[in-house]
């Protein structure tokens, strides 16, 4: 973990976003939640994870749990629409009910403060933070710290043990 400098975020529900539909978000809306953070795309050879994201966000809602995604265009262009039409998208081809954000850049200097908090929180492999790929996920627990960074070939099924961990925690 980090060194907190004084005034700067140091929770996942310290930040805002800009909603599919084009409102601000305080994150602390989520507070108290187990949140999974997932940066997506409709047009990824992983788009199919949408499926499985969703059964975790039916599957474990009523615990306290919640799906938060974040449209990212930043690898081989594969979330080109608009932000109407990835919310479509997602509806129609996987039923996604959990809360979807404005397209957002998850690395470089334009990357969304709340993805580079969530990467110096938990660098990946070697202490790279960039994030590699579609479907990086970031398990937040309740009080919005970082508990887990995963992989974007880390099929949303193989998270369930530890979600059930985080959601009783």
């Amino acid at each position: 973990m980090t060194a907190t400098v004084p005034g700067t975020p140091h929770r996942a529900w310290d930040f805002e976003a800009v909603s599919i539909t084009g409102q601000s978000v305080p994150l602390s809306t989520y507070q108290g939640k187990v949140a999974l953070i997932v940066n997506t795309a409709s047009e990824c050879g992983l788009t199919p994870q949408y499926k499985g994201l969703q059964a975790l966000q039916e599957r474990f809602a009523d615990q306290g749990f919640v799906v938060l995604g974040f449209p990212c265009n930043q690898f081989g262009s594969q979330e080109p629409g608009s932000n109407e039409q990835i919310a479509q998208f997602c509806e129609t081809s996987f039923g996604v009910s959990f809360p979807m954000f404005a397209r957002i850049d998850v690395n470089g200097d334009s990357a969304h403060p709340l993805f580079k908090w969530l990467k110096s929180e938990q660098p990946g492999m070697l202490g790279i933070e960039a994030i590699k790929w579609n479907f990086s996920k970031f398990l937040v627990g309740r009080e919005g710290q970082v508990i887990e960074r995963y992989a974007p070939t880390t099929s949303p099924e193989s998270l369930i043990a530890d979600i059930e961990r985080a959601v009783v925690a």
